[in-house]
């Protein structure tokens, strides 16, 4: 597949060490974008209009959380995907990200590449 042709995505987690994973897993079929806090999610939204976004809840500047609900109040944006990537697997922020900040998804760290992979395909189907 030619470089041009890829889906983008953009993960948005300050931790080095997992958004570096999260390219290894990805790279082979996606264009992968980082961002290291929420407030660069936003803008690389913004600027980028990736296929999907990958957001972490816990990050500096701007929280997870905060940055779906940005990147899904702006007509620009509105559209793109986001699945929260995050360790906290409690129910509350499972609903809170997706019923009230407009999240499609929600992955708890640590994950299955293969589910990480069959999530991304479902929102990236056609």
């Amino acid at each position: 597949m030619k470089q041009a042709d890829r889906k983008r995505i953009l993960i948005a987690d300050d931790e080095p060490s997992v958004r570096s994973l999260v390219k290894r897993i990805l790279s082979q079929n996606y264009t992968v974008l980082e961002a290291t806090d929420g407030e660069e999610a936003v803008n690389m939204a913004l600027s980028q209009e990736p296929d999907l976004v990958l957001m972490d809840i816990l990050m500096p500047k701007m929280d997870g959380l905060t940055a779906c609900y940005a990147i899904k109040m702006n007509h620009t944006t509105k559209e793109i995907p986001v699945v929260m990537l995050t360790a906290l697997g409690y129910d509350l922020n499972k609903r809170l990200s997706q019923d009230i900040m407009g999240a499609h998804g929600y992955i708890t760290k640590p994950f299955n590449p293969q589910d990480l992979l069959n999530t991304i395909a479902k929102f990236l189907k056609g």
